[in-house]
């Protein structure tokens, strides 16, 4: 079922949502959550369909705030919001209320969204495009216990990193860090089967990628060893390479799909380690509403691995003699995430 409101106001979008319950024959609500999506019109479809997708793991009221831009200035001086309630098959499994506000009223999103919060539960609030680099300061973003954005969209994603570690607050997330989970996950069930001490590591991945940066900090900051960051063709990361006493640890995903993983004294085998989509993505984030400590701390790390200047250039690395016979050539290695490097050049500074 569709209701469209023009001219309307919070009140009667709540009245309209009771009675739209009433009709399909659903008058109890069983959400879990409120997941508040801060988007454009350009992106308000393909963010709304993850988030329907999203829901069949985790029931919720979904609210999209689309800003309208007036271009005529009597057309910004004059507030007006119209509404669309989608519930039952048209809404995933929860129920969804598409907010256009335009004129004045796109500087007071939070005062049209606050009545229509669910009582008593959590708040998530996912800026697909355009986040803030304050996700906690922002009136919409200081509704929610969990604040979720993808550097990834940003025009410069690196130094977007940098951004987000000086104005991080517990409860902010990224999905460029969701999306390195099952890498992070499969990298320590190796060093578990291994118990060898890491010497050095090598992240390879596209070029401006946050999620190659993120991975490359959380090695650096969890393991105490240099990190170098190689550039490659891609898609996204494609491989990580661990030196230890006893060999290199590979594992390399050159397709985006299949992974070769390599250690020694054991045989190569193939694990998936396909690149997944945004409405996977999502619902790894809404299993949790607690503060991503482990995030916290590798976004930290960066910020003073990505600031000093003058860290030696690291040299062209060349492909080990027992790397995969399919690995990709790696180009020449930019921006090490050494440890050691960065702690002394900030105490330069």
């Amino acid at each position: 079922m569709k209701i469209d409101l023009t001219e309307t106001t919070s009140s009667k979008i709540n009245a309209a949502l009771v009675q739209a319950r009433r009709d399909i024959g659903t008058p109890a609500i069983g959400m879990v959550l409120t997941l508040v999506i801060v988007t454009d019109e350009e992106n308000a479809y393909d963010a709304l369909k993850s988030a329907n997708d999203a829901s069949h793991e985790h029931p919720s009221r979904i609210i999209v705030v689309v800003r309208r831009v007036s271009r005529s200035p009597r057309s910004r001086r004059d507030a007006r919001l119209d509404a669309e309630i989608r519930v039952g098959t048209d809404a995933g499994t929860g129920e969804t209320v598409v907010l256009r506000l335009h004129g004045e009223l796109v500087h007071h999103a939070q005062s049209v969204v606050l009545p229509l919060l669910l009582p008593d539960a959590p708040v998530v609030v996912w800026w697909p495009e355009g986040a803030p680099t304050d996700l906690a300061g922002d009136p919409l973003g200081a509704l929610g216990q969990r604040r979720i954005a993808d550097t990834y969209s940003s025009e410069q994603p690196i130094a977007a990193l940098g951004d987000r570690a000086q104005a991080y607050a517990p409860g902010d997330t990224d999905l460029s860090w969701t999306r390195i989970t099952p890498w992070r996950s499969m990298l320590a069930a190796a060093l578990d089967q291994q118990r060898v001490s890491v010497v050095s590591a090598t992240v390879e991945g596209e070029d401006e990628n946050p999620s190659c940066e993120l991975l490359a900090m959380w090695l650096a900051d969890r393991l105490g060893v240099p990190v170098t960051r190689a550039l490659s063709q891609g898609p996204g990361l494609t491989a990580v390479r661990m030196e230890t006493k006893d060999g290199q640890i590979v594992l390399d995903r050159a397709d985006g799909a299949l992974a070769t993983l390599c250690m020694p004294g054991q045989p190569d085998r193939a694990v998936a380690l396909k690149r997944r989509e945004t409405a996977e993505l999502l619902a790894e984030e809404l299993r949790r509403l607690d503060p991503d400590n482990t995030y916290e701390a590798s976004l930290k790390f960066g910020v003073d691995r990505l600031e000093p200047a003058g860290a030696p250039a690291a040299a062209t690395a060349e492909a080990p003699a027992d790397a995969p016979a399919d690995a990709p050539a790696k180009a020449p290695a930019a921006k090490p995430a050494a440890k050691a490097a960065a702690k002394k050049a900030t105490a330069k500074q």
